[in-house]
């Protein structure tokens, strides 16, 4: 893993079962905080038709698209079966409160 972090902002700023928008020039990033306090970061584009995942309701470790409702796992941005796809997932990390992503995505098994 590269040096590529970008500092997103205050984890404190991440609401509970909510998610943050960060945009780059590669396209936006949707970062996730679940009820247990965990940080995620997927591309904003469900697989299915490209909906905002960052405009989805939360719950557990995925994230339900709001056009169709599939749903997206956090941790590999792999759908849910029966539903087939991925969105890029990003790592993250948290120093003194502060959340960064690194731009270079996460390789997920399909």
């Amino acid at each position: 893993m590269s040096e590529n972090w970008l500092k997103v902002g205050k984890f404190d700023d991440i609401p509970k079962l909510g998610s943050r928008l960060v945009k780059t020039a590669d396209g936006d990033i949707a970062i996730f905080r679940t009820s247990e306090d965990e940080i995620f970061a997927l591309r904003d584009s469900c697989p299915h038709k490209q909906g905002p995942l960052s405009q989805g309701i939360v719950y557990g470790k995925k994230v339900s698209c709001p056009l169709h409702d599939w749903k997206i796992h956090l941790d590999t941005g792999l759908a849910v079966a029966p539903d087939e796809g991925c969105t890029a997932s990003f790592p993250v990390k948290i120093d003194a409160g502060i959340v960064y992503i690194s731009l270079d995505e996460k390789k997920t098994e399909e």
